[in-house]
């Protein structure tokens, strides 16, 4: 598996593995282009951001994206993360989640907010350091564990 920072011309990679969980393909566009772009801003969020990828061969199995913000007192926060179904359970997201944590350090974020969404996420979130923040977020007080946590679980 490669890791790499997300250009535009994988925009319709992330839209394909967005799009499927809910709304339209076109949301999704404007959304991840927007994001990508400094144009949209989620609630909050500074400009500093970044997207990440996992690939292996010709195929995006995953993504995550994170940008500094002063949402609920944090540094940063995690805004998506997601892995395609045959690469689920198999460390990609851990993956991407500590290379996300690594960029929140070198952006001198500590604390970072998640809304997780799910329960399953919820569960994610948990095991890699994550507590309760309030009833839909949580948070790492210091994202740092994330860095040198030992393994995904896998």
């Amino acid at each position: 598996m490669q890791y790499r920072e997300a250009i535009h011309n994988d925009i319709p990679a992330l839209v394909d593995i967005r799009g499927k969980k809910d709304n339209t393909e076109e949301y999704w566009v404007r959304r991840i282009t927007g994001y990508m772009d400094r144009v949209h801003h989620p609630q909050k969020a500074l400009m500093p951001r970044v997207i990440y990828l996992a690939i292996e061969k010709d195929t995006v199995a995953g993504f995550i994206a994170g940008h500094l913000t002063e949402r609920f007192a944090c540094d940063g926060e995690l805004e998506w993360i997601d892995a395609i179904p045959e690469y689920q359970g198999r460390g990609v997201a851990f993956e991407l989640l500590k290379l996300l944590a690594q960029w929140f350090a070198e952006q001198g974020a500590r604390k970072v907010c998640v809304d997780p969404g799910n329960d399953r996420a919820r569960r994610f979130y948990t095991k890699h350091g994550a507590v309760n923040l309030n009833q839909h977020w949580m948070v790492w007080e210091d994202i740092g564990v994330v860095i040198t946590s030992p393994s995904g679980g896998h």
